[in-house]
């Protein structure tokens, strides 16, 4: 399987989601790391390489958004899928012009569709 030893960061402050993805990810043969903050997602990341960093923009500490700020001041090349409830428009196009590869409205997208999207930006 092409998913085999990818390492994904997700980073997700709600407990439910956070299983349900790690659950299904692992299934999948991704090796996952789960964070619940947005200060705890850039510690992975500066430590360890991930090949999806799978970012949910409202948590505690730092969210989201200010995240992508600070990876894309680093000049990092993380590929980034922003998972929200969030889903006004401009929510998205600020995601993505702070360097989001991809983003996706958690009530508007199922499980089995967000592993698909993470098996193709992992690859």
């Amino acid at each position: 399987m092409a998913e085999e030893g990818k390492k994904i960061l997700l980073a997700e402050d709600e407990t439910s989601i956070a299983n349900a993805l790690k659950l299904k990810l692992e299934h999948e043969k991704f090796t996952v790391t789960h964070v619940g903050n947005g200060n705890e997602a850039l510690k992975a990341i500066q430590d360890n390489s991930f090949d999806l960093v799978l970012l949910d923009l409202m948590m505690p500490g730092k969210d989201g958004f200010a995240v992508l700020e600070e990876l894309k001041e680093k000049g990092s090349k993380a590929k980034v899928l922003v998972t929200s409830n969030l889903g006004q428009a401009e929510d998205k196009e600020r995601a993505l012009a702070l360097g989001a590869t991809d983003f996706l409205v958690k009530s508007d997208t199922s499980l089995v569709d967000i592993v698909s999207r993470v098996r193709e930006l992992a690859s």
